[in-house]
């Protein structure tokens, strides 16, 4: 047990020190020379930077300090913790180690944006792995979102971010700041999207039918998938129903639609798309 747990600390320490590298080298060689600020803490970090000159890294601390002392009162304090290691860590890693070796990439700002969104999302989802985060506007994001429990994290995260590239359209007096810090965000939440949930993205699709006996048997042979069967009974109608669940990858749904019209064209079909499935015919918990 003992073995296991030192080795997990060894991943997470590994992950933390790789996340940090790769957050660094995106962050110094591509969206600081571009004049961008994609959101979160480095983006207000670079916005300040811009302006005054101290280093990313030390001002990313400094904007996430008062952060962090709200949310130990207001949020987990392990989180709390965990967040601001992988702050100080990112932020060394930033001044100490890229900034004085790695070059700057000074071609196409469009290059640059999507090539800093993407390092900058593989980067955060390594750190992600080892259960931190690097702070800034997560912290804002959850404490909004604890405030107003009516918001979601997304659009409360999405409020802050926003609030951020309007700050650097005003600070480099260019429109073209923010275009590009949006373009740069997409990137990095798609990698990161990919990462953490995985690329075998598919659809759970819920169909009550009276005849579960033909779409069972279709989904069997020409899918050569299962479905889960559950009895109901309809609320208007009072009528028995059986109500089927079923995984299935993309490109399958059409195909699956076709099985189910011909054998109840009066089906109900909900369809609800889901980030990874795990389980036989899709990958198996280890992720392999």
């Amino acid at each position: 047990m003992n073995q296991n747990h030192y080795i997990q600390q060894i991943k997470h320490v590994f992950f933390l020190l790789l996340g940090s590298i790769i957050y660094g080298i995106g962050t110094h060689c591509f969206v600081m020379p571009a004049n961008i600020a994609p959101g979160g803490a480095v983006g207000f970090a670079l916005i300040v930077n811009y302006l005054i000159g101290l280093p990313v890294g030390v001002l990313t601390i400094l904007f996430n300090v008062p952060l962090l002392v709200l949310a130990w009162y207001m949020l987990s304090r392990r989180f709390v913790i965990t967040t601001g290691i992988a702050c100080v860590v990112c932020s060394l890693i930033l001044d100490c180690v890229i900034t004085p070796v790695f070059p700057v990439y000074g071609g196409d700002r469009l290059m640059s944006s999507l090539f800093g969104g993407i390092l900058v999302g593989i980067g955060m989802s390594c750190i992600f792995m080892t259960g931190s985060t690097t702070g800034g506007t997560d912290i804002l994001g959850y404490i909004l979102q604890k405030k107003k429990p009516h918001i979601s994290i997304g659009k409360a995260l999405l409020m802050v971010d926003g609030i951020i590239l309007l700050m650097s359209i005003y600070v480099f007096q260019n429109v073209e700041a923010g275009l590009f810090g949006m373009i740069s965000l997409f990137a990095q939440t798609r990698v990161m999207d990919a990462i953490i949930y995985g690329n075998d993205i598919g659809s759970m699709v819920t169909i009550v039918t009276r005849y579960p006996e033909k779409i069972t048997e279709g989904i069997l042979i020409e899918l050569e998938r299962s479905a889960t069967v559950m009895d109901a009974k309809g609320a208007y109608s009072g009528a028995d129903v059986k109500v089927l669940l079923c995984s299935i990858r993309k490109h399958e749904f059409y195909k699956l639609k076709r099985i189910i019209y011909s054998a109840d064209p009066n089906a109900f079909i909900m369809v609800t798309e889901t980030t990874e499935v795990f389980g036989e015919g899709f990958k198996g918990m280890d992720g392999q």
